[in-house]
Formats: C-alpha cells, sequence, structure tokens
C-alpha cells in the first residue's frame, strides 16, 4: 500500500474537525442547512490554515445525499467518490499552472453541461492569484452569472493581486492563523491514532515553529516521527529544524553581556571552526538578545525548555532594557556591514569586541551619543537660573550642542557671547561634506531607495535643532512618498547624529515650491524668549 503523507491521512472531513476557524466554518455550516449557499466563494489565508480543506468538504456537502447538520456524511455514494478523486464533477484546479486564457476558456465550455452524477458541477482553483490578466478578464462574466448547477471555490494567499471586479463577486472568508493550543491538541490526536510517542516541550516547539499553519506542524511531526527513535524529543526536533544549538549563542551572550571580550571571541573562534555562517549565526544572537528583553518585560517565552529559560532569567537579571536594545542595535547594524563585506570574519569579531565595550552601556547608548537632548536642556535650564547675565552663557550653549564641557577660558563681555552665539548657529563651512557623508552612509546602509530621493539635495542649518534639507530641482511624488516614511527620516536623523553628535529635526524644502515639514520638525519661525544676553529657541 502507498504511503500518505500525515497531512493527507488526517486532513478533517467535517467542519466539526477543523480547529481554529470557528468564524467561518459556523457560517458555512448555517448557509448549507438554511440552502442559501452562494454561487461563488473567496478564501484567503496563509498556508496550511485550511482553505483547500474548507473547500473540498464544501463540496463534498452541497452534493451529499445526506447531511447533517450542515456536514456531509461522508458515507453516501457522492461522498465517498469525492474523497477518493473519481467524481468528475468536482474540478480542482491549479493556478500556478494552469494560468492561461485557454484553461478558463476550457470551463466556460464545461459550465453550459449538466453534472454527471452530482448535483453540482464544483470547480475549486486554488492559488488564483497566479491568474494571467486576460484569464480573469475570461472569467468575469462566467462568475458574476453561473449556471444554476455550478458553484465556484477560489483560493489564494495574495488577495491583493486580485482584480476588485472578481472581488466584488464572491463572498470573501479570511483565514486567520491557527493558535498554538488548538495545533498541539491537533497533533496529539495524530500522534495517537499513529502510534507517535512525543515529548510535550517537543509539541510545544512543533507549535511554535509552525507559526500558526497546521501543515507546517504535521510536516514537522513527521519528519521526527522517521528518526526511529523511542520518543520524540524538543532536542531532537530543534536538530531536525536546523535551529542552531544555544551553547555558542548563550557563550557569547553572556560575554557581551559581563563586559567579558575574551569570552565572547572564543565563542565566535569555535562558532568559525564548526564551519557555521557567520551571518545565519549572528541572525540568531540578535533574536536571543531579543527573546531575553521579552522576557524582562513579559516573563513570558516560547520555543525554549525550561533549563533555558532558566538561563535566560539569569542572563536577563544581568542587565538592563536599554543596554539589550542598545546591543540588538549595534548587531544590526553589524548585520547589514558584514552582508556586503568581504571581510566578514573580521567584521564579526570587531563588531563583538564593540558590544563587549562598558562605555557603550554605562548610561549611553551606541545611537544616543552620550548625554540625551532632554538631560541637555535640563542642565541648561538649570544654569540660566543661577547665572549672571553675560555669564557662562557660552558654556551653556556648547553644553547644548556637545554635551557638558569644562570652560578653560575666562568669561567675555556680554556682546561678544552673543556674537560667538550667532557664529555657533551659523552654517559650517564643512555643512555640505558633512552632508554628503550622510548620503555615502544611507547607500551604504543599503538604503538605496532613500538615497536615490537624497540625490542633488542640499542642506541648510537653519538653527542648532533644525536642518533644512534643500531640493533645487524640486521634489517628485515618488520621492515625496519615500521622504514622508517616519524609518526613512530617523535613518538620516540617526547618520546626521553619528557624524556630528547633533539630536535634530528635518525640514524639507522643494526648490520650486514651498518648504514642507519632516521628521517632527515645525515650519514655523520658533518663538523668542525673554533676554538672557543671547538668543535662545524654543522648539514645540
Amino acid at each position: 500500500m502507498a504511503y500518505t503523507a500525515l497531512y493527507r491521512e488526517f486532513r478533517p472531513k467535517t467542519f466539526g474537525e477543523m480547529v481554529g476557524q470557528e468564524h467561518i466554518t459556523k457560517t458555512l455550516r448555517n448557509q448549507v442547512m438554511s440552502g442559501r449557499v452562494g454561487h461563488a466563494y473567496l478564501f484567503n489565508g496563509g498556508r496550511g490554515t485550511g482553505k483547500t480543506t474548507s473547500a473540498k468538504i464544501l463540496a463534498r456537502v452541497v452534493n451529499c445525499l445526506n447531511p447533517i447538520e450542515g456536514e456531509p456524511c461522508n458515507e453516501c455514494e457522492i461522498c465517498k467518490e469525492i474523497l477518493d478523486g473519481s467524481l468528475t464533477d468536482i474540478v480542482e484546479m491549479d493556478a500556478a499552472s494552469n494560468n492561461g486564457v485557454d484553461d478558463i476558456r476550457s470551463i466556460r465550455e464545461e459550465v453550459n453541461f449538466l453534472p454527471t452524477k452530482a448535483k453540482y458541477r464544483v470547480y475549486i482553483i486554488d492559488e488564483v492569484h497566479m491568474l494571467s490578466t486576460g484569464a480573469f478578464n475570461a472569467l468575469l462574466k462566467t462568475l458574476e452569472e453561473p449556471p444554476t448547477h455550478v458553484k465556484f471555490i477560489l483560493a489564494t494567499t495574495e488577495p491583493q493581486k486580485l482584480p476588485t471586479t472578481i472581488l466584488s463577486r464572491c463572498q470573501r472568508f479570511d483565514f486567520k492563523k491557527i493558535p498554538e493550543n488548538d495545533i498541539i491538541k491537533r497533533l496529539k490526536i495524530i500522534c495517537e491514532s499513529s502510534d507517535i510517542k512525543v515529548d510535550e516541550d517537543a509539541l510545544k516547539i512543533m507549535a511554535v515553529l509552525s507559526e500558526g499553519h497546521m501543515r507546517d506542524a504535521i510536516s514537522i511531526l513527521e519528519r521526527c516521527s522517521q528518526e526511529n527513535t523511542d520518543k520524540i524529543t524538543s532536542d531532537e526536533v530543534k536538530e531536525l529544524v536546523g535551529l542552531p544549538s544555544l551553547v555558542h549563542i548563550n557563550r557569547l551572550t553572556r560575554g557581551v553581556l559581563e563586559y567579558d571580550t575574551i569570552e565572547a571571541l572564543k565563542a565566535v573562534d569555535d562558532v568559525i571552526e564548526d564551519g557555521k555562517d557567520l551571518y545565519n549565526f549572528l541572525w540568531e544572537v540578535i533574536k536571543y538578545f531579543k527573546d531575553i528583553l521579552v522576557y524582562k518585560t513579559t516573563n513570558n517565552l516560547n520555543l525554549y525548555s525550561e533549563a533555558e529559560i532558566v538561563e535566560i532569567k539569569r542572563l536577563a537579571d544581568i542587565t538592563e532594557e536599554e543596554r539589550l536594545l542598545d546591543i540588538i542595535y549595534q548587531l544590526s547594524e553589524l548585520e547589514a556591514d558584514i552582508k556586503w563585506s568581504s571581510q566578514k570574519t573580521i567584521m564579526f569579531q570587531t563588531g563583538i569586541i564593540k558590544a563587549c565595550r562598558k562605555e557603550t552601556s554605562s548610561g549611553t547608548s551606541s545611537y544616543s551619543g552620550g548625554t540625551s537632548l532632554e538631560k541637555r536642556l535640563e542642565i541648561l535650564e538649570n544654569k540660566l537660573a543661577n547665572m549672571k547675565i553675560g555669564q557662562d552663557s557660552t558654556i551653556a550653549m556648547q553644553e547644548l550642542e556637545n554635551g557638558p564641557v569644562v570652560d578653560s577660558k575666562p568669561s567675555v563681555a556680554p556682546r561678544e557671547e552673543k556674537k560667538e552665539v550667532k557664529q555657533v548657529q551659523g552654517v559650517p563651512k564643512n555643512t555640505q561634506d558633512v552632508w554628503k557623508r550622510v548620503i555615502d552612509a544611507v547607500k551604504n546602509g543599503g538604503k538605496l531607495r532613500l538615497f536615490t530621493a537624497l540625490i542633488n539635495s542640499k542642506v541648510n542649518i537653519v538653527n542648532d535643532l533644525i536642518w533644512e534639507i534643500e531640493f533645487p530641482n524640486g521634489i517628485t511624488s515618488f520621492n515625496q512618498k519615500i521622504l514622508d516614511d517616519v524609518t526613512n527620516q530617523n535613518e538620516i536623523i540617526k547618520e546626521i547624529f553619528k557624524l556630528t553628535g547633533k539630536q535634530i529635526n528635518l525640514r524639507f524644502k522643494d526648490g520650486k515650491a514651498q518648504s514642507k515639514p519632516g521628521g517632527g520638525a515645525s515650519p514655523e519661525k520658533p518663538r523668542e524668549v525673554k533676554d538672557f544676553g543671547f538668543d535662545i529657541n524654543i522648539i514645540e
């Protein structure tokens, strides 16, 4: 007897056997019982969520000779022939390989003939979004007003690719991801029926790895069951699906969090000796740091065993959330750097050494540039409350711009200080050079669309907190969408900060139109505060 895959052998035969899609199965059963079955359905959802299974069940129940409360009996002649695939009135078509106009024309010709045996001729078209434009047009009229003996069931994972003319002619049902608890329950039923012994932790890992797709979970179970082991364990599942061992990841993570550069580099050396791909390993390390952060925030994690969670808890207890965020940010930048580097090992090792440095985590972040803007404003306010007019004004402005400094110069007259402040707020001679380096950094970071949008632009510094990016040739509608994206604006601000140490806001200026606000900058002129002997702008 030919072997049948588990997901086919245990495919649900009734709506009641399906899990996680009760909002759909209930509606379909009610339509069958009330005799209000539509002529065209669209089943949308991720892979392995029950679209094709529901279509097969619906095709049987509308033709079943003895339906029971909206369910097929699966015992009558029609049901049995549909189940073994011998009934020609049920047509299953894969639009991925049959997506031409001729394929749809054959359907248009067939629908005029009465069913040979069943009450309805049912067409199940899977991956319908793969049909060509001509095929969709050929299907339109038939789909809108088919003969009374014809039903259409379309299934797709990408409904956004379907023309609105098709969508408006179908009853749409959206299949959601199946909850992990429902997947575990279903896997237990399959294990009991197939005499497969498995640990509870192993089932949990299968459910997490499936990401809500039942067929994926059953496929993982089937693969693990073929290893000739007495009982499937969580370690065997991780090994079979290719999850890297946590030994090296944990050693590296512990070395970084404990500022132990030697231990961290030893873990890197072991990974290199094992022949592991550094890029994939780095991705797993970033994910592990993310999981530590999630556990520290929520005290909840999936995919890990109890012993592994104990170790994660220990690592979470010895660090702070800001430190974890900083490391994730650094390693994400490292991931982008080594992706295009020809010296991946050197880049990886230097990146790990940088992550182990204490100065990047002792109250400051590698992307916050030391003292935060809020802290600098607080320092300035304290100085303004106690200083004399003209005294310490230069120091205060320098601290706002560059962080705390030690003033070794004698105080100068108020008039001279005011002149110096204006010089600070003016445009530096190398401003355009800095801007060119920012654009190059955007390009090297892989932000090619943003880089394209910034070509031929220049920068004007309005004041210490606002940089105006000017486009002399104007801003196209396509580039405007790119510049309006908050993520892109933050990328520009981040690169400026890395080069200048200034936390600024952006403003975009169309050389052929009016200035456009961006990155939270206000297009209005900042209002002035009372006279302290020099000008201070307040950005609201």
